[in-house]
């Protein structure tokens, strides 16, 4: 148009422009453009402008061909492409503003529009080169989804994962795999569960814990070990005789069959009766009596036919202190290869036992050894041994709770921790008398005591057996100066109480012994020195 009222088109130049002869003014700077209100009447003389038509869905908006007036050109070609006579001017629209598409489902408020979007420079796409553009309407800016198609939720972009080309073989080969791999775990949690099964008999079945099998080796000084080293020595006596019957311990003394035990345990056979003796292996054999003493409650018997005796080794009873260890082995009870362990509690403890007969031939006095180890009925004869499987006493009595009067023997009263063993010492010698002669003998002063006497020590009496003298006529006591009426108070340095003390205090030596007594006569105290006689036992 002629008028320069005309919209300008910024372009690149022409060859001409037919119909005009002069040169068109530039109207404005860069980024001017006149615009034409819609109000205006229509310019007369020139044709419409062209309106470009709309971009279709998933085309790239294409740029309007201006016509081009011909004619040479207005300007020299820009090599630069400098707006205005490059690309687009400042009044290209805008690229659409792309926003970050909401989680599926999530509302998002709506977002106002700015009357004017500030000039972008054009953005590549992120994923696809193509994008469907979006209309200005803010719902419209609401669904847009740049990664997407056109009303779909946000999705990856190529195929889904695990659809490309070989990844249903690897599947399938990582699925054999895995089963694979689940047989075997499964194959070996089973052969556990199974063999667990068969040793311990079913998962509801409770075993305990328990220690392991050991060799039984035990050391020679504990109660097994000496146990375990003194038993098959020590046997159980069973006795009967036309009255009575008994039971009783006693130990081998040699390889030739000799037993030792006590007097009382072999009394009830008498002179016609059986005695049978057990091993700790549980074989018997028939025995028959040796030799006996009633004083000293000691008797030995012997064995025929057997062999493979194991003799117990004897020890010392003077060595013996109080609270040393010990272990007594017996059949209380008749309960045979019983083992029980204590201490020595005391030393020379005298005691006397027996006396059922009524006339005293069947009282024995001992000068005891006094052990806690549980002595009961049965036990009679048994060893008691130390540390070193030695015999250091024969238990022979044990305190009755139930009478109170004396030490009982053979009763069936059970252990209070009292029990009595007769020191070894004197054992072997009263052994060794029956063995070789069939009787033993016993250390004597020659006087006859007065039982009857309260007072303290051991009173010489007036009468002797018979009506005859209390002082036997050239004993070791009539040598020694004693008289009747005298009263003995010590032997050896030991104090003596009562006859008994004094009975027990002489037999714990040997005849020919010479002993240094203390006595009282007329309330002045005398000492004398005297050697002991023998006297046949019974």
């Amino acid at each position: 148009m002629d008028d320069g009222r005309q919209a300008k088109w910024w372009s690149r130049p022409a060859t001409g422009r037919p119909g005009r002869d002069e040169p068109e003014s530039r109207g404005g700077g860069e980024g001017d453009a006149p615009s034409v209100r819609p109000d205006s009447p229509a310019p007369t003389g020139g044709a419409a402008p062209t309106e470009s038509p709309a971009p279709l869905t998933g085309q790239e908006p294409q740029e309007p061909v201006p016509s081009r007036p011909a004619g040479p050109p207005l300007h020299e070609p820009d090599v630069y492409s400098t707006p205005p006579y490059g690309g687009p001017g400042p009044w290209a629209p805008a690229p659409p503003v792309q926003r970050p598409t909401p989680a599926h489902g999530t509302p998002v408020p709506p977002q106002a529009v700015p009357p004017q979007a500030a000039p972008l420079p054009p953005q590549p796409s992120p994923v696809h080169p193509q994008v469907t553009p979006v209309p200005s309407s803010s719902s419209q800016w609401l669904q847009y989804d740049p990664w997407g198609a056109p009303g779909q939720p946000l999705t990856q972009v190529g195929p889904p994962a695990g659809t490309e080309p070989g990844s249903r073989k690897n599947r399938r080969g990582g699925a054999f795999a895995g089963m694979l791999l689940l047989a075997l775990v499964a194959s070996g949690i089973g052969g556990g569960v199974g063999a667990y099964v068969e040793r311990t008999g079913g998962l509801t079945t409770v075993e305990l814990p328990q220690a392991s099998h050991d060799n039984g080796d035990r050391a020679p000084e504990s109660v097994a070990g000496i146990a375990a080293s003194a038993l098959p020595s020590v046997v159980t006596l069973h006795v009967s005789g036309t009255a009575e019957s008994g039971t009783g311990t006693g130990f081998v003394l040699d390889a030739r069959g000799h037993i030792l035990t006590n007097n009382h345990v072999v009394a009830p056979a008498g002179s016609s009766g059986d005695i049978t003796v057990t091993f700790s292996s549980g074989e018997t054999a028939a025995a028959e009596l040796v030799g006996k003493d009633s004083g000293y409650d000691l008797a030995v018997v012997r064995v025929k036919g057997v062999s493979g005796l194991k003799p117990l080794p004897l020890g010392n009873s003077d060595n013996v202190r109080v609270g040393d260890p010990v272990v007594a082995i017996g059949a209380p009870f008749d309960l045979s290869n019983t083992v029980t362990s204590g201490i020595i509690s005391a030393k020379q403890r005298p005691i006397t036992a027996g006396g059922e007969k009524g006339d005293g031939s069947d009282i024995s006095y001992v000068d005891a050894l006094q052990t806690d180890a549980p002595i009961n009925p049965g036990n009679s004869g048994g060893p008691l041994v130390d540390t070193q499987a030695h015999v250091i006493g024969i238990n022979s009595a044990i305190r009755a709770a139930d009478s109170g009067k004396g030490t009982e023997r053979g009763g069936q009263s059970g252990s209070i921790g009292l029990g009595f063993a007769i020191p070894i010492n004197q054992g072997k010698r009263v052994a060794e008398e029956l063995i070789n002669t069939g009787k033993a003998t016993h250390p004597v002063i020659g006087v006859t005591l007065d039982m009857k006497f309260t007072g303290d020590g051991a009173k010489v009496g007036e009468k002797g057996p018979e009506d005859g003298p209390a002082v036997t006529k050239g004993g070791p006591a009539a040598k020694a100066g004693i008289r009747s009426g005298d009263v003995i108070t010590e032997v050896q340095g030991q104090r003596v109480h009562s006859g008994e003390e004094l009975i027990v205090k002489i037999r714990a030596h040997r005849p020919g012994d010479r002993l240094e007594l203390r006595l009282t006569r007329g309330g002045e105290e005398r000492s004398v020195t005297l050697t002991l006689g023998s006297a046949s036992g019974t």
